[in-house]
């Protein structure tokens, strides 16, 4: 089956090449020794550990997790390290290098805590397209946006990595329905008549590559690639990830996050702080040199920001 194909590291060439042919890209291991630690010595400001979840040590804290999407938690975060490895050099670097511009901005980063038993992980194969853009999947446009799955822990098939169908399997499907599930008959609830398709493909399933990876692995993919989470069966398990997603700044019609609306907390200060030009860049601060920076308003953000160095926007 496609899922128990391996994928290792690979040179630059490859990895454009893989991102253009497959509409997505596993690179194993990309963030190994360059400040993953940091940023998962952060981890326990956000979420249990395994032990703590799955012992019950705190009931109330641990509520939130036993819905699916309940062990997310939105940028900026309790630990600037973390925060800071979201926007690291190699990821902006990947990006870069995969929609052809260093013209970027990241509209959505989130950390997402999973346990073993606490909800059901499996989806049924899907685009994301209906909740980071405004308009449609376009065949055979490039691509204006990646998202990235960062794996802060070693994620085995037993830990529910999530499992890809390569773009020459899937084609250029309607955008209507989004969901395609293995067998005929699904159903969802949740979503509106039509969206869920009542035929299955099961040759989306046996077609998809699994993302399973070592810890610093960096899955990424387009809004309009077909893929699903999947459960974690591994006792007493624990997955943390990063989920960041950059797009072409010039496609406004793209995004899930308005910054402005998290910048009044004290994460947010820590990380303007810490954080480079380049990396600020990415979230709409404008670039060194721009008539934006007077005296002035460098004089009112480090008031706004205390500690924050005026030096490099002069």
């Amino acid at each position: 089956m496609g899922g128990d194909r391996g994928v290792e590291a690979m040179e630059a060439s490859t990895v454009s090449e893989r991102w253009r042919r497959d509409r997505f890209v596993i690179v194993s291991g990309l963030l190994a020794g360059r400040g993953l630690a940091a940023g998962v010595a952060g981890l326990p400001s956000l979420f249990p550990t395994g032990d703590e979840f799955h012992d019950d040590v705190d009931p109330g804290r641990n509520a939130r997790f036993r819905d699916e999407f309940g062990g997310i938690t939105n940028f900026p975060f309790a630990s600037v390290d973390l925060s800071l490895l979201a926007v690291h050099p190699t990821l902006v670097d990947l990006a870069e290098q995969l929609l052809g511009t260093a013209a970027l901005r990241v509209y959505s980063i989130e950390a997402w805590a999973k346990y073993t038993g606490a909800a059901d992980y499996a989806q049924h194969h899907h685009r994301d397209y209906l909740n980071h853009t405004v308009l449609v999947p376009s065949p055979g446009a490039p691509a204006e946006q990646v998202e990235m799955f960062v794996y802060l822990v070693d994620v085995p098939a037993a830990l529910g990595p999530p499992s890809f169908v390569p773009g020459s399997v899937a084609g250029d499907m309607a955008a209507l329905p989004n969901w395609y599930p293995e067998a005929d008959g699904a159903t969802d609830p949740d979503a509106p008549p039509g969206w869920v398709s009542g035929t299955g493909r099961p040759a989306l399933y046996q077609a998809e590559v699994s993302a399973a990876g070592p810890a610093g692995t960096v899955a990424a993919y387009r809004l309009d690639t077909f893929h699903r989470g999947t459960g974690l069966t591994l006792a007493r398990g624990a997955r943390y990830t990063l989920h960041v997603n950059f797009r072409v700044a010039a496609a406004d019609w793209i995004g899930r996050h308005s910054w402005p609306m998290q910048s009044g907390g004290r994460e947010w200060t820590d990380f303007v702080v810490a954080a480079s030009p380049h990396q600020l860049q990415l979230f709409g601060f404008p670039p060194p040199g721009h008539r934006w920076w007077t005296d002035e308003a460098l004089a009112a953000m480090c008031v706004r920001y205390p500690g924050f160095d005026p030096a490099p926007w002069r």
